[in-house]
């Protein structure tokens, strides 16, 4: 008794038709479908946001600085030899 078949269906259809028309009703439709586009869109940059917040959290401090690569002059920890001496001068 509460239930609407087909044909119920349709003659509703037919009547928000005519009541809206076509091109209110595609308009409307139109709207819908943008209003959930924004809020996907809105709950994609949400995830985003947080997945940001995650990795800033999981990083050492310094991470934002990019990575000093170039090379330090070579320091030479070995003792230079002593000077030779001067055997043959008997000195």
């Amino acid at each position: 008794m509460g239930s609407f078949s087909l044909i119920h269906w349709i003659i509703l259809g037919i009547i928000i038709l005519l009541l809206f028309g076509g091109n209110r009703f595609s308009a409307m439709m139109s709207d819908v479908a943008k209003g959930l586009k924004s809020f996907k869109k809105g709950l994609s940059e949400e995830d985003e946001e947080r997945a940001r917040e995650e990795q800033q959290r999981s990083l050492p401090r310094n991470a934002d600085r990019p990575i000093d690569v170039t090379p330090e002059p070579r320091r030479d920890t070995v003792t230079p030899p002593p000077p030779p001496s001067d055997e043959r001068t008997g000195g």
